[in-house]
């Protein structure tokens, strides 16, 4: 009996919590044109869901020069723009989905993205190749991040 009432107060809880939790779209601007048809992030409650970064440099659509060595930094520096616009940080991550061009670029890519988290408090992650991405970029990450 206990039990029941327990995962009955629960499930309430949790009913009463998701349905007060609206989506909020945000574009901050900071990065990419706010004219393209989809928001940079959608924070649900305490969860932001960015949508995938490129290396673009900020406020075009130009991406940065030198193919992989050039983008990893550049996209990485994206979403830490972005999560800061929003009142997130790199270490508010949880999730990051990366895309690759060509995956023989994944140890490039790699040693990039492991200097922006601190040592054992990486995101989960995973990594695909495509073949083909946005404006051409070499990669693209998608992440999201939890507080």
């Amino acid at each position: 009996m206990k039990i029941g009432l327990s995962l009955s107060a629960a499930l309430l809880l949790f009913g009463a919590h998701s349905a007060s939790a609206e989506p909020e779209y945000l574009n901050s601007g900071q990065i990419l044109p706010t004219t393209l048809p989809f928001s940079e992030a959608v924070k649900v409650a305490g969860t932001l869901y960015l949508s995938g970064q490129i290396g673009n440099m900020p406020g075009t659509l130009e991406l940065a020069a030198g193919g992989i060595a050039g983008e990893a930094p550049q996209v990485m520096e994206n979403i830490k723009t972005t999560l800061e616009a929003h009142g997130y940080a790199m270490s508010d991550l949880v999730k990051c989905t990366v895309f690759l061009a060509d995956m023989s670029e994944w140890g490039a890519f790699n040693a990039v993205y492991a200097t922006y988290f601190p040592a054992g408090r990486f995101p989960a992650r995973s990594a695909l190749g495509s073949t083909g991405l946005a404006f051409d970029a070499r990669v693209e990450v998608e992440c999201i991040a939890a507080k």
